[in-house]
């Protein structure tokens, strides 16, 4: 999420507009939606200490370069090769952490996981905006390295040796494409990602053009949000097993879509923070609900519907990404939340046609 919070630094010292700066997130989300499920495919026989703690090894030296970027071609093109570790990294460890818990503890496990998604909100997408206002957009993609190489070091020290998912063939790819549950679910995930980045791609140049703020206040408008997306996504480890993974996907997909229809009323700094909570509240919590939904599924097909569902959620974010830009580039800023509402509408639509999940076999 660094590029979301660097959006106006990068737009103006590479001397480029917002809607162009923006692609970096349609890009890099693009190649994840391409390499999710293709490279799990070249990865399955890997033990998961060594595939895990190298892709994020990959990720920080790859974000050192993109610190270092001459030019907005130069980084895009850095920035989408680094994108490749995320392709890995996350459908791995979703699918990984099943064979580490028991069945009934494997919802909460897997948005555990996800719950990385939400801290990153809370502390990298603020930090990262901090540190840009005070040093630079460079800067930020450098912590994001450091941090990123810390992480690698300490995958490689907890995890255990000999975790190793079966490797699926292209029976069983198939038998995962031709589930309609497993095949409706990822269209959610799609969709979700979709109409949500339509506007969350943009939240630092909207909020400057709509509210004039500081990138200090915009640090605390990031930290906001991402704190109750923190705690949305705690109170779905906690109690999504207990409700059942379809029934919170559709809770979370109602926050969101209160909170864009709602959008209006967002004309100053308090009633902002007060209109982004529900959708704070489900952001990160309806990706982990989905994933344990496709894993309850068909838990044998996990490796496959995870990655199928990373890749959805990437082709989501690219989708949206463009759609907004494209939108501002038209003067049309107003529309964003608009056209994120429509969206999710029809993923809500979708999610209820999927129903409750019935094991494949």
């Amino acid at each position: 999420m660094v590029v979301q919070a660097t959006l106006n630094e990068i737009s103006s010292d590479l001397q480029v507009s917002v809607p162009v700066a923006g692609q970096l997130i349609a890009a890099a989300a693009a190649l994840m939606c391409l390499g999710a499920p293709l490279l799990a495919t070249v990865v399955a026989g890997w033990d998961r200490r060594r595939l895990l703690a190298l892709s994020m090894l990959w990720y920080g030296l790859l974000h050192a370069a993109c610190a270092f970027a001459p030019s907005y071609g130069v980084l895009l093109a850095l920035r989408v090769m680094a994108v490749v570790s995320p392709a890995i990294f996350t459908p791995q460890a979703a699918a990984s952490v099943g064979l580490l818990v028991p069945p009934a503890m494997r919802g909460r496990a897997i948005t555990l996981v996800f719950l990385g998604w939400s801290v990153a909100s809370v502390l990298g997408v603020p930090m990262g905006s901090f540190i840009a206002a005070l040093f630079g957009w460079r800067a930020a993609f450098g912590l994001v390295a450091v941090l990123s190489l810390v992480s690698a070091a300490w995958v490689w020290v907890r995890l255990p040796d000999g975790v190793r998912p079966q490797a699926l063939s292209a029976a069983a790819w198939g038998e995962a494409l031709r589930h309609r549950g497993l095949v409706l679910c990822i269209a959610v995930t799609l969709l979700s990602s979709a109409g949500q980045f339509v506007l969350f791609s943009y939240f630092a140049p909207y909020w400057r053009a709509k509210l004039g703020v500081t990138p200090t206040t915009l640090s605390l408008l990031f930290l906001w949000f991402g704190a109750f997306g923190f705690i949305g996504n705690v109170l779905m480890s906690r109690h999504v097993d207990r409700i059942g993974a379809p029934r919170a996907v559709m809770i979370a997909l109602g926050c969101i879509a209160l909170s864009l229809l709602a959008w209006p009323l967002a004309t100053s700094l308090a009633l902002a923070g007060l209109v982004c909570i529900p959708w704070a509240l489900g952001l990160f919590s309806s990706n982990s609900a989905q994933q344990a939904r496709l894993v309850a599924f068909a838990p044998v097909l996990a490796p496959a519907t995870v990655a199928l569902n990373s890749s959805a959620l990437y082709a989501g974010q690219a989708v949206g990404a463009a759609t907004g830009g494209w939108l501002i580039a038209g003067g049309r800023m107003d529309w964003l939340h608009w056209a994120g509402f429509a969206v999710m509408l029809a993923c809500m639509g979708v999610s209820a046609k999927a129903g409750p999940s019935r094991t494949a076999t």
